[in-house]
């Protein structure tokens, strides 16, 4: 568990006990590298502690994806592709909670989207929205891999375990996933599992994150930047279609030089942004030209975008968020080009509560951005699905 440290004492204890060569965080004196090579008293002034986690060959092979998992994920990614290109007419829905922090809620809440999904597939490509990773404007809760036991105490080899066990269920229930990918990390552990990924707003023009989506295996939504940029995810999408080389990781842990062969699935994601909504039929006709100066012709992004209902395009109200998507299926239902998917922040029950250990919390209401209940996403989703059998007629 990590320690808490709080006072000025304790922080110059620590710097002593450093200067020293000594581990301040372990009652008994371990000899550090750094001592070894004769570098202790210029190097990790700021790190505590290295703890060392299991290589994500181990947590795959210990937590391995079934033969149906494996089928899912690759024909899933296959639908996306087809819905981002314009060969499948359905809508594709990225549904499910804003982020994950009570893995059995998250299962429950699959069960439900599950059998509503068999309904409604002839109509919408649902796949359930289940991040783990929550990138934060100053502090906060993290996400469930960062903190799973939401009290501070950081356990990060627990949560990479609870992340992937969650994956496992969502698929059992014959779901695919999707989730944001914020650490380049991280991915390691999880990726195999997931059919669609997005890159957030605040990290949209990250040169990180663009090398990290040119070597991912499904297609990859990047966000408008929080000003409300387009540029910057066109020139992600156009970034992340070529080659790439960059420090990374291997299966094994091992420090690796990546080589890609880049991306060309990756499309905009509208959210909204620090001036304001952008979801509207003239945000999302200017933001397709912007692209498709960008892009190729022939591109998923110059094809079409998805629509984030919730963040900047709801002001993160749940009830505004209903009123976007029902905006968007009407004017699906009239034929509007342009918007080949939407995503909505979806969790049991309505709106949201303060972050606090499992224990404190109501079962099935997130701890990070208001949701939709389910009772509602229910009634939206069966909209939608009536907004693309009209236009089909039309």
């Amino acid at each position: 568990m990590q320690q808490q440290l709080n006072t000025p004492e304790d922080l110059r204890a620590i710097r002593q006990a450093m200067d020293e060569g000594k581990n301040p965080l372990v009652e008994t004196d371990v000899p550090r590298w750094e001592d070894q090579v004769g570098i202790s008293r210029i190097v990790n002034r700021r790190v505590l502690e290295f703890e060392v986690l299991p290589t994500p060959a181990q947590v795959l092979g210990d937590l391995p994806l079934s033969e149906q998992a494996q089928e899912i994920v690759a024909y899933s990614r296959d639908e996306i592709r087809a819905c981002l290109y314009g060969q499948d007419d359905r809508l594709l829905v990225v549904v499910g909670p804003c982020s994950v922090h009570d893995p059995k809620a998250a299962l429950d809440y699959a069960r439900r989207l599950s059998a509503l999904k068999g309904e409604l597939d002839g109509e919408l490509l649902i796949v359930m929205r289940v991040y783990f990773e929550k990138p934060r404007t100053t502090v906060g809760w993290k996400g469930l891999i960062n903190d799973p036991d939401i009290d501070g105490s950081c356990n990060i080899r627990k949560g990479l375990l609870l992340a992937r066990r969650t994956l496992l269920g969502v698929l059992d229930e014959g779901l695919a996933a999707a989730t944001e990918f914020l650490e380049p990390t991280s991915p390691q552990y999880i990726s195999d599992a997931i059919s669609w990924g997005a890159i957030g707003a605040r990290n949209t023009e990250s040169q990180v994150h663009r090398q990290l989506a040119s070597g991912l295996s499904m297609p990859i939504g990047f966000k408008n930047a929080t000003d409300g940029s387009i540029k910057a995810p066109a020139d992600s999408c156009f970034a992340s279609a070529q080659q790439h080389t960059f420090f990374g990781i291997d299966h094994l842990g091992r420090a690796a030089v990546v080589k890609t062969l880049g991306n060309p699935d990756c499309h905009v994601v509208l959210r909204g942004s620090s001036h304001g909504p952008n979801y509207d039929a003239a945000s999302v006709a200017k933001a397709m030209d912007t692209i498709r100066a960008e892009m190729p012709a022939d591109s998923a992004a110059a094809h079409g975008l998805i629509v984030d209902c919730s963040h900047g395009n709801s002001g993160k109200d749940e009830h505004r968020q209903a009123q976007v998507v029902r905006d968007i299926a009407g004017r699906i239902a009239k034929g509007e080009q342009g918007i080949t998917g939407i995503m909505m922040e979806s969790f049991i029950e309505g709106g949201n509560q303060k972050a606090a250990p499992l224990g404190q919390l109501v079962y099935g209401k997130s701890i990070t951005d208001k949701c939709l209940s389910w009772n509602t996403t229910e009634q939206l989703l069966r909209e939608l699905a009536h907004a693309v059998a009209v236009r089909r007629w039309k």
